[in-house]
């Protein structure tokens, strides 16, 4: 149970990251960051979850850590799309989205 958990934490840590990755050069340092900060937060997870690092919990954290950017990616291009202001903090462009309806 405690391993769906931290795949959810992990999803959910990522989605501003792959926001933000979406929003700057391919390749730059912000984008380099964007992917490696999340990092060390779910190493955090891993430990005091007390999942550990066994084999068989690899697939599901890694697995929810790449949707999550994914998703974060699709968050901004679908923003774009629809006309909105985008900047690369996903949380400051949805307040200001509320803010201003």
């Amino acid at each position: 149970m405690e391993l769906w958990i931290v795949s959810s934490l992990v999803f959910l840590i990522n989605i501003p990251f792959g926001y933000w990755r979406a929003n700057v050069k391919s390749k730059s340092l912000q984008w380099i960051l964007a992917i490696h900060i999340p990092v060390p937060f779910v190493i955090l997870l891993r430990i005091y979850s007390d999942i550990g690092f066994a084999f068989y919990t690899y697939p599901l954290i890694v697995g929810a850590y790449f949707l999550g950017q994914y998703t974060g990616v699709k968050l901004s291009r679908s923003r774009k799309q629809s006309g909105y202001f985008t900047t690369s903090c996903l949380v400051m462009d949805y307040y200001r989205s509320i803010k201003s309806n």
